[in-house]
């Protein structure tokens, strides 16, 4: 069996902590934030490791492995984790996403589609594009037959502010080779995904 890793993940310099502290107590300053209390003297530092945590992603080895068994049913990984924040108002959007793919030639070590979905999720965003890069990212580095994303997401934008649409979710797909084009296969993939009735 032939096993291959490389190294992924985010390309950006680090985070310089220190200008963004000075910058989210400007900013909270401006919008009338009294930071003189104790309890909220550390909020710049906080807010500026938060927000640092949320758009900088990890790097990661991406394994895969000889596929010598020949298997081609579906693999999926449900129900992993997203945080991300939207790219319009830098307020997080959490949910989950729903990766699947059909294997080809290499079979990818499982716990590296929550490692991709977490990749691509740290940043800021919009859904859409989201789903799409993970689909596309797979498709290139694992060459699979077909690939399925589905995010399921709650948009703090739209449930804190604007609309105040509390408890809507936004729902993307994108499915790319078998998964788009065979009828069948796109519909194990829904139904093991759980929106097989929807």
């Amino acid at each position: 069996m032939t096993v291959t890793a490389k190294h992924v993940g985010n390309t950006r310099p680090a985070p310089d902590l220190a200008t963004a502290t000075a910058a989210a107590a400007t900013f909270l300053d401006a919008l009338g934030v009294d930071l003189s209390p104790e309890s909220l003297q550390e909020t710049p530092a906080r807010m500026a490791r938060a927000y640092a945590d949320l758009l900088t992603a990890r790097e990661f080895k991406l394994t895969t492995f000889d596929n010598d068994e020949g298997y081609d049913e579906l693999v999926m990984a449900r129900n992993i984790p997203i945080r991300s924040v939207c790219e319009h108002h830098l307020l997080p959007f959490i949910g989950v996403a729903h990766v699947g793919y059909l294997p080809a030639a290499r079979i990818l070590g499982l716990s590296k589609l929550a490692r991709v979905v977490e990749m691509f999720a740290h940043g800021t965003q919009v859904q859409e594009r989201l789903t799409k890069q993970i689909a596309d990212w797979l498709i290139k580095e694992l060459e699979p037959n077909g690939v399925g994303v589905v995010i399921e997401a709650e948009h703090l934008c739209m449930t804190l502010r604007g609309v105040q649409a509390v408890g809507a979710n936004t729902i993307t797909s994108s499915m790319l080779g078998v998964l788009r084009d065979d009828a069948r296969s796109r519909g194990e993939f829904l139904a093991a995904a759980g929106l097989g009735g929807r």
